[in-house]
């Protein structure tokens, strides 16, 4: 650093140049996963919210004994209800919340997002589980959708940007 090399110079050896911490600066590093996740977690979080709604058409479960497809709006019966609404509906709240820049905004966001992954969880659990004695074939809507939710939590729990503090 700076005392070093006036240490250095004052004594005439200038035999090694130290640099210290504060100038260092990273030369040729890749930037990390998290780092990248940080810089554009909001338009991460638009296309985990665009699996989701993707997700919520595409087919979750193959059930042999009835010869039916469910998906997110779909049951038969409606025995599993339209687990698709809830999902969007908390997903498109978690992502517009994450785009402004207050604090509790940011934080509603988050909560969204968490209820969201606890509810694509109850619902990857119901829609997979084996019933008097017939196991219903996973399907990989069930999967993505189950994906994209976890990211979209990620990206909210990671945000980057500058954000505003109220007063209040």
């Amino acid at each position: 650093g700076p005392v070093a090399e006036w240490l250095g110079r004052a004594l005439q050896k200038l035999l090694q140049r130290f640099e210290s911490a504060r100038d260092l600066q990273a030369k040729g590093q890749k930037p990390s996963l998290f780092l990248i996740m940080t810089r554009y977690s909001k338009w991460i979080g638009l296309a985990a919210l665009s699996l989701i709604v993707i997700s919520c058409f595409m087919p979750w479960a193959y059930y042999a004994d009835v010869q039916m497809t469910f998906n997110g709006f779909f049951s038969e019966k409606n025995i599993y209800g339209k687990p698709a609404k809830f999902l969007i509906l908390f997903g498109v709240l978690s992502a517009v919340l994450a785009f402004l820049n207050n604090l509790w905004l940011k934080r509603s966001a988050l909560l969204f997002s968490g209820l969201n992954v606890s509810y694509a969880i109850k619902n990857f659990l119901l829609f997979g589980a084996c019933y008097r004695g017939y196991c219903p074939e996973k399907l990989s809507g069930i999967y993505i959708m189950l994906i994209s939710t976890i990211l979209l939590f990620l990206t909210t729990l990671f945000q980057g940007g500058k954000v505003e503090k109220s007063e209040d």
